[in-house]
């Protein structure tokens, strides 16, 4: 077996996406100055929206929801916990969130160092089903977009990960085989599995030692291990 092609997800693989959100919602929070409209406690409002959101993205990659009404929901979800009926307000922070949020840079300890390594032995490209247009920022300002050969999101293929045609497409634009190739994400189901059931090798990035019960090529909890296998 010849690997040519690495394939990473973005968020929470590559891009520190908790800590990353973290700090905006806290910039958000003082912005608009939500400890005066009762909203006391900006961890409990961190927890509210973290529920939320997540439940939302669920219902988006089922395709249950539209991109539109995850942006609009999650802000005006969270508000109306603290009884803030303002769909105003609510449309205003889910824009705030959109346009700075992509702008924050923390990484995951080692990328940048695992991503030079790996460019001067492969192609490599990411696999995401973020936003088209908030992922293409999140690379150029965290200076991750010199890196890769080819980035393809859900929102352009019009397909999510674990749906094969994503797979299937990533595989086509860069003129591979599933068999020559390797997916590095932290979703078990949506990076691991979903490229597993393509043929492709796969590393599962699980940095809290998540427990499952799914087989895989191979699992690290630092994204340094990977120089060992690759």
């Amino acid at each position: 077996m010849k690997i040519t092609h690495i394939f990473f997800d973005l968020d929470r693989t590559l891009w520190d996406f908790d800590l990353n959100s973290q700090k905006t919602l806290l910039d958000i929070y003082k912005e608009f100055s939500l400890k005066e409209r009762g909203v006391k406690s900006f961890d409990i409002f961190l927890d509210h929206y973290k529920e939320i959101n997540e439940k939302l993205w669920g219902l988006y990659r089922q395709d249950l929801i539209s991109k539109d009404e995850l942006r609009s929901k999650r802000f005006d979800l969270t508000l109306n916990k603290y009884s803030i009926k303002d769909n105003e307000l609510a449309s205003k922070i889910g824009d705030t969130y959109v346009s700075k949020s992509p702008l924050q840079t923390s990484l995951f300890p080692y990328t940048k160092e695992v991503l030079s390594y790996l460019k001067s032995k492969y192609s490599l490209s990411i696999i995401t089903n973020g936003f088209d247009e908030v992922q293409k920022i999140k690379l150029k300002a965290s200076g991750l977009d010199v890196f890769f050969d080819t980035v393809i999101t859900s929102d352009f293929v019009n397909a999510k990960k674990p749906n094969p045609t994503i797979f299937n497409y990533a595989l086509n634009i860069n003129n591979v085989s599933a068999k020559n190739s390797v997916m590095i994400g932290d979703d078990l189901l949506v990076d691991i599995i979903g490229a597993k059931e393509i043929g492709f090798f796969q590393i599962y990035f699980n940095p809290k030692n998540t427990p499952h019960n799914q087989n895989c090529d191979y699992e690290i909890r630092c994204l340094s291990e990977i120089k060992n296998i690759l």
